[in-house]
């Protein structure tokens, strides 16, 4: 298919859209993600979303006769990623909602809805490479023995919260993997877990001792809790869980955010420092020394390597720094 001289997009349509009901196509396409790939609540929500954005823009942009998918060309996906861009998206929001339409008409091509996949003829949005923000290894410290300070009070919350930390900065998990990690994931005679990462894909990662001790610990006041609301609301609880919020259920994500942050603006003086930060300075020390990089690439669940080339970046960054302020002719 070739883009059709005579199609134009007008460049007035407001940047706010009504939204519409969603094309049966696309409700079909959302199934088959949930039923067949197995995708994560999160990730089909981020299609949901997305797509549910393209069709509005899509039914203002033809009104009431409609459209056909096997009549809209690169031309009509460049149109959409320019409202995006009318509309302020940053170019990574731009880049992700173009990866939903693709896989979409994707599925369409594959399933013969389609002739061809337009989307796969517009190009990506250029990426800034930006350096994720990190913890050094001072900070690391600092960080880690005043969560273990709060844990002496052995309260429930600061216990789990310290097991929490512990997990995340020895194993460099995402946040919805250790909000994932079951009972049955967890060895501590072996010192490893399992997670289920991106696309459900399963990894086993090491544990440290001191992530150990805490996950040890946690589980003490996990079990105590458990047989204080077990009674009282079975329902709720979630015994395979490992880690639970004061109720009994599965923490949630806000729940595990809040926490981090927390104990990171303790330490943080003002840096931009998020829970996945803990995740980045696993990688970034790993890298730092020597580890090789096949290596934290499978420790971290990457599917490409590239992905993981991120963290020589900031290994290099941190030694220019390093050489500027020590070196005399820098």
């Amino acid at each position: 298919m070739s883009d059709a001289p005579h199609e134009s997009l007008p460049e007035s349509l407001p940047e706010s859209l009504p939204e519409v009901p969603l094309p049966t196509e696309i409700r079909e396409f959302l199934v088959h993600l949930e039923k067949g790939r197995d995708l994560s609540p999160n990730t089909r929500a981020a299609y949901t979303r997305d797509l549910r954005e393209f069709s509005t823009w899509l039914a203002q942009l033809h009104g009431a006769q409609g459209w056909d998918w096997n009549e809209l060309s690169r031309t009509s996906i460049r149109g959409y990623m320019a409202h995006l861009t009318r509309r302020g998206l940053a170019k990574r929001s731009i880049a992700r909602q173009l990866s939903a339409v693709r896989s979409f008409y994707r599925w369409m091509h594959r399933d013969e809805r389609v002739d061809v996949n337009p989307a796969r003829a517009v190009r990506t949005p250029r990426l800034p490479r930006t350096l994720p923000a990190y913890l050094d290894r001072q900070q690391a410290e600092t960080l880690l023995q005043h969560a273990a300070t709060r844990a002496q009070s052995l309260a429930f919350t600061d216990v789990r919260n310290l097991a929490m930390l512990e997990l995340f900065y020895s194993s460099g998990l995402r946040l919805s993997e250790l909000r994932g990690v079951d009972l049955a994931d967890l060895d501590l005679v072996s010192q490893q877990v399992k997670v289920r990462g991106k696309g459900r894909k399963e990894r086993i990662v090491p544990l440290g001792d001191h992530a150990q001790r805490a996950l040890r610990n946690y589980l003490v006041k996990r079990d105590a809790l458990l047989q204080q609301v077990g009674g009282v609301k079975a329902g709720r609880v979630a015994r395979g869980a490992v880690f639970l919020s004061e109720r009994g259920s599965r923490i949630s994500p806000r729940a595990v955010q809040h926490a981090m942050v927390q104990l990171l603006e303790a330490v943080s003086e003002g840096a931009d420092l998020t829970t996945h930060s803990l995740r980045h300075s696993f990688a970034t020390h790993l890298v730092d020394a020597g580890a090789d990089l096949r290596a934290v690439q499978e420790l971290l669940g990457h599917a490409s390597i590239s992905t993981t080339q991120i963290y020589t970046h900031t290994s290099v960054e941190r030694l220019k720094k390093v050489y500027r302020q020590a070196h005399p002719r820098a």
